[in-house]
């Protein structure tokens, strides 16, 4: 199932800083002794988790609806993984430049907004913007729900091990690896925008299939490549974003965005050391 583990990473990332956030908010106010603001925490957490499923859900029924025509499914999946790509692209630049000072930053704004109405609502607005974060990722992405529940399952038991001190890990490791997967993912979701939409307007007619936009760099279908089925392609689709027969314009973009934002993120760790 080429989608579980795209789907069990992102998961496991989003869901992995949602909960550390959660135990940053709840250590701090049992360090500065008012355990009686935290169910303003839950309520927040509750809150949170709702309008991310009513996204979630929203999406999957307007998926439904449009899936009839195929081409206005692919207007439909090129629009919605580009509207996706532009909230990764804008997560990942904020991680890039926050993601090392997430505990601070956290504790800074509780220093602020000490009432119990705004613990409610930054709980709410931190969990909020990882659930929509996942629901429209993963929308876009057409990935497993079973691998996203596992994923933020996983997150959930190591957070709480965390929490009680029971194990300790290198948070920062994680966070890098997760954040590079993130980004190639990104990229695919670029790709795969760009792909969908050239096949709806072939479709829709306003594209000759000879217009050279439709140009293949190459094209390895039936290979050990070949992105659905060959035994190197689907761990590289799965990893990678990996096309077996992409058009030029598509592997152009979508590897000239992975490039640009790990150069980003290599200059911003150089400038910051």
């Amino acid at each position: 199932m080429p989608e579980f583990f795209p789907g069990l990473i992102i998961g496991f990332r989003e869901g992995l800083e949602a909960f550390l956030i959660i135990a940053v908010i709840l250590r701090y106010l049992k360090k500065t002794k008012r355990e009686n603001s935290i169910k303003f925490v839950w309520r927040g957490v509750l809150l949170g988790v709702v309008l991310s499923l009513i996204i979630g859900g929203g999406l999957y029924l307007i998926s439904n609806q449009l899936s009839n025509t195929d081409s206005v499914a692919k207007l439909w999946e090129s629009g919605a993984s580009l509207f996706a790509l532009v909230l990764v692209t804008t997560f990942i630049i904020w991680m890039i430049r926050n993601g090392s000072n997430m505990t601070k930053e956290i504790e800074h704004k509780l220093g602020f907004h000490i009432s119990n109405i705004s613990i409610t609502v930054l709980a709410f607005a931190m969990i909020a913007r990882e659930g929509v974060e996942i629901a429209i990722f993963s929308f876009a992405g057409s990935y497993s729900q079973l691998g996203i529940f596992l994923g933020i399952l996983i997150a959930l038991v190591l957070v709480i091990l965390i929490f009680y001190s029971l194990v300790k890990v290198n948070l920062t490791v994680i966070f890098s690896i997760t954040l590079v997967y993130l980004i190639l993912q990104a990229g695919f979701l670029l790709g795969y925008s760009i792909h969908e939409g050239l096949s709806a307007f072939k479709s829709l007619g306003y594209l000759e299939s000879t217009n050279p936009v439709f140009t293949q760099l190459f094209n390895l279908s039936g290979t050990v490549l070949d992105h659905k089925t060959g035994v190197f392609g689907i761990p590289l689709y799965i990893g990678f974003g990996w096309y077996s027969k992409p058009e030029i314009i598509q592997f152009v973009i979508q590897y000239a965005y992975t490039v640009s934002i790990l150069c980003f993120w290599i200059l911003h760790r150089k400038n910051y050391k």
